[in-house]
Order: C-alpha cells, then structure tokens, then sequence
C-alpha cells in the first residue's frame, strides 16, 4: 500500500464533473484521479478547509457515531478500480478489534480527513492509474467558494420537483 495524501478537488473541464486527486506521501509522488460527486466534493472541501457547518453533514454524523461506540478510524484504502468504478475500505477499530467496512473513496477520504486518519492507495492501483504531475496547478476550482450545504439541497429539491420518468429511459 501506498499513503496518499488529498491535494485537492478540481472540476473536469470536459465533463464538469468533480475530480479527487490523491498524492503520494513518497517520491515519484504519483497523483490518482478520481471522479466524484459533487455533494461529495463539497463534503471533502467543507472539511479539507476547516469550515464548520451549523448542523453535522452524513460524514461528521459517522465520524460521531463510530466514536460513541467506542471506535475510531484506522485507515482507508481504495483498493481497486473495476469496470470504471474505484473501491475503498474503511478499517475501523474497536473493542472486538477491526472492521472492514466498504465504502466509495470519496466517503472514506471525507471521514479520513475529518478524523485525521491516514489514506492508502492500492500499489497495483497507482502503479496502473497514478500520473507524474510536476505540480497541481492551482486554479479557479480550487478557490471556488465552497456551495452552503443548504444551497445543495435546495438544488436537489429543485431537480426533484422537475425530473420526470421519462427522463430515465
């Protein structure tokens, strides 16, 4: 396994879609995209920034409930990519010793961060996807401003009220 470290969350300008970047801690610092959500990006942002919401987000709801039952977060580790899809694990102590849980990266990178706990990436996984990058180049993206929690679930609920069956098929 490889420690990894978030170097930040870009918007695709292809596919205006959220992108992850995880670093290695040790030279070649090899960077791993992946693609994400954006609720997900928020969720990273608010927590990589230090930003403190009125009510808890999901992800500090489980960084709290993991601690009240008297565990904490070991590590995660994005294990493999199949069929287009990343895949992580969360190793979560506690009394009876340790629990893989899995989990998406971007959900395992959100409560590594708010936890402090330290982040893996496969070495056969980084091996095949990592690139060099000489540098992240820092942009708009990342200086954005990051969406107020209840900005995104007004837009949610406006994308509800206008979806319609049809537009699944």
């Amino acid at each position: 396994m490889v420690e990894v470290e978030l170097v930040g969350v870009k918007v695709d300008v292809r596919t205006n879609a959220p992108v992850m970047l995880l670093q290695e801690l040790e030279s070649p610092r090899r960077t791993l995209p992946v693609f994400i959500g954006s609720p997900e990006a928020s969720a990273i942002e608010i927590a990589a920034r230090g930003l403190e919401t009125p009510r808890p987000l999901t992800h500090d709801l489980l960084r709290d409930v993991i601690e009240v039952l008297g565990g904490s977060l070991l590590r995660v580790v994005i294990t493999e990519l199949k069929g287009g899809t990343f895949y992580a694990e969360m190793e979560i102590i506690q009394g009876r010793g340790p629990i893989i849980v899995s989990c998406r990266p971007s959900d395992g990178v959100a409560l590594a961060i708010r936890t402090g706990a330290p982040m893996f990436v496969a070495e056969d996984l980084i091996d095949a996807e990592g690139v060099v990058v000489d540098e992240v180049a820092d942009d708009e993206d990342i200086d954005a401003p990051v969406p107020n929690p209840e900005e995104i679930v007004g837009e949610f609920r406006d994308f509800l009220d206008t979806i319609k069956p049809e537009d699944f098929s």
